[in-house]
């Protein structure tokens, strides 16, 4: 029966560590550092508690006596095996140790983190969103990066984003617009057609920047990042080439989404 009640409070209480994973998991993402470090101490000291409450007290062992042969030394060895060994911790630190195992943040949580929790991000479309280089290359097609689309739309839940290009036409200016469309950046909630926006030049650019006031600015053009360095909280260069003397609140990276961990 004493097997049983064991084996029963196991399996609870993995079950409730279970839950507990599940459940501060979620909480992470809504919580500082401070309630998480409280949660984790409280949880460890209930299954601590739990761990010296549960372990049996050790008998004495009674007085045996003289061995009348090799047999009877055999079986008085396994019995001081079994007496010595303890499978109710092994299994306890088990629990805890699963209870206690790093849990992968999401990339919700990574977008946030990177962002310094950033509510307000433009960002340039060429060479960061879409496949094109340059304005000229617009003027045949647009292609929405399929690697760098599941970071947008994780940004687009989290902060409102602008994107913003430079185009030669109207007929650009269109195909942009159908890929992303068809890329289904639109679908999500977050982004709407308003928020793109189109000028004629690399100024225009600028002051769009600089009218909205953003927490992040993304860009691919050097010209851009430096000029904006005064102004903007701070910065994502997007380039294999880092700046030669970068201002301390830009940041450069290959790609949107190696900048968020995502190659």
């Amino acid at each position: 029966m004493a097997d049983n009640s064991n084996e029963d409070s196991l399996q609870l209480i993995k079950r409730l560590g279970a839950f507990l994973t599940l459940k501060l998991s979620n909480l992470f993402l809504h919580m500082d550092s401070r309630s998480v470090g409280a949660i984790a101490g409280l949880a460890f000291a209930i299954v601590f508690t739990w761990r010296l409450l549960s372990t049996p007290q050790r008998r004495q062992p009674k007085p045996q006596a003289p061995a009348a042969s090799t047999s009877s030394a055999a079986v008085h060895s396994r019995e001081t095996v079994n007496t010595n060994t303890n499978p109710t911790e092994d299994t306890t630190q088990n629990v805890i140790d699963e209870f206690f195992q790093p849990v992968k943040p999401t990339l919700g949580q990574i977008v946030r983190q990177r962002l310094s929790d950033g509510r307000k991000v433009t960002c340039r479309l060429v060479g960061v969103i879409l496949e094109e280089s340059s304005p000229e290359e617009l003027q045949k097609q647009a292609t929405v990066r399929s690697s760098v689309l599941e970071v947008l739309l994780e940004i687009t839940k989290f902060c409102d984003l602008y994107l913003m290009e430079r185009v030669l036409d109207d007929e650009s200016q269109d195909k942009v617009l159908v890929a992303l469309e068809e890329a289904g950046v639109f679908t999500s909630g977050g982004l709407v057609k308003d928020k793109v926006l189109f000028c004629s030049t690399e100024s225009g650019r600028t002051s769009f920047v600089r009218q909205l006031e953003p927490d992040w600015h993304i860009d691919s053009n050097p010209n851009i990042i430096t000029q904006l360095s005064r102004f903007i909280k701070y910065q994502l260069y997007i380039s294999d080439v880092k700046l030669e003397r970068p201002a301390s609140n830009v940041v450069t990276a290959a790609s949107l989404e190696q900048f968020f961990g995502c190659v």
